[in-house]
């Protein structure tokens, strides 16, 4: 099997770039690392950081997207940045994964997907329960029929009390939680039920603390069969344990909840309870999903696109309408 060279471009905080780069190097059947870059400062802004990477070349940008032996790299940067540097890895030629959304201007997401369409290089985004067995279950079900015409869905993806600085940051995003990790259950949605008819945002902020960013997020989507919701809440005491999709169909409810369990990023599972019978007081189904690291998974797929030996499921269009969709849950 090929090994893919890749570098990185960058990390971030609060999302999962150092997860990201642990797998990369983790895996040296897969991928041959090069290096990586710093190109918004993230070694002065978050130096704790930055113990992942020790042992490996730091790069500048340029040497990156100027290597032609570089052939993919993963964009890790905050996500008001990833559109930018996705463009410039795109217009030198390279596979891309990047971390979701996409930035905040809809226009610079267009011109990314334009680009990529005419390199036919891979393309592939963060959203994280993609590769979530119980979820891609919970799919197949759904293509199959077996739970009827789907009514509506509820998502949600909170955490436990984030610090104050931590939810004044997300002020720099449209619509506050609704972008940060509003998005991931947006891709959950907008797979079962398309696109709706219409889109009522609905973030706040809880004040708590005197937070003035939208710390609440909170969307409805309506569609013929009823509303569906998405709400994200970065404060919210049992938060991580009360992560949830249900799916609510003419034939049967199914639920996920937790979205997923466990004690690491590379050890997580997923509960999964179906309601197929009409009593008040009938028990579910519940099954278990297998444990699974949801970033070597995501990592690997990437690595198939590339070598040419899997086609993403998410095409180039359905990342461009998702990415609409995103921002139009925000109120952008």
């Amino acid at each position: 099997m090929r090994k893919i060279r890749i570098a990185q471009i960058g990390t971030s905080k609060m999302s999962h770039g150092n997860q990201i780069f642990k797998r990369l190097v983790d895996n040296p059947d897969i991928f041959e690392v090069v290096g990586y870059c710093m190109p918004e400062n993230e070694r002065e802004k978050w130096p704790e950081n930055m113990t992942q990477f020790e042992g490996y070349k730091e790069l500048t940008l340029n040497e990156i997207l100027n290597d032609d032996t570089i052939e993919a790299v993963t964009v890790e940067t905050e996500e008001i940045y990833l559109t930018k540097y996705a463009l410039m890895a795109a217009k030198h030629n390279k596979h891309i994964h990047m971390e979701k959304p996409g930035g905040i201007e809809h226009k610079d997401f267009e011109e990314l997907v334009s680009i990529m369409k005419k390199t036919g290089k891979a393309f592939s985004t963060g959203y994280m329960y993609r590769f979530n067995p119980s979820v891609i279950e919970l799919m197949e079900e759904i293509k199959r029929g077996e739970l009827g015409d789907i009514i509506s869905v509820e998502a949600q993806m909170s955490t436990p009390p984030y610090a104050t600085e931590v939810r004044e940051w997300l002020d720099t995003f449209p619509d506050g939680m609704m972008y940060f990790l509003g998005c991931h259950l947006v891709d959950l949605v907008y797979q079962i039920m398309g696109k709706p008819l219409k889109v009522y945002p609905m973030s706040r902020s809880t004040n708590v603390d005197g937070v003035s960013a939208k710390d609440s997020g909170m969307c409805l989507m309506e569609y013929k069969s009823g509303m569906s919701f998405v709400k994200a809440c970065a404060y919210e005491f049992g938060g991580p344990q009360r992560r949830q999709l249900s799916v609510v169909g003419t034939k049967k409810t199914v639920e996920i909840r937790p979205l997923e369990g466990g004690a690491s990023d590379s050890h997580k599972t997923a509960t999964k309870k179906t309601y197929d019978t009409r009593g008040w007081s009938d028990e579910p189904l519940v099954s278990s999903a297998p444990r699974f690291d949801r970033y070597r998974d995501m990592l690997f797929a990437f690595a198939a696109m590339v070598r040419g030996e899997k086609t993403n499921p998410y095409t180039l269009d359905y990342e461009l309408e998702l990415h609409k969709l995103v921002l139009e849950c925000c109120g952008k």
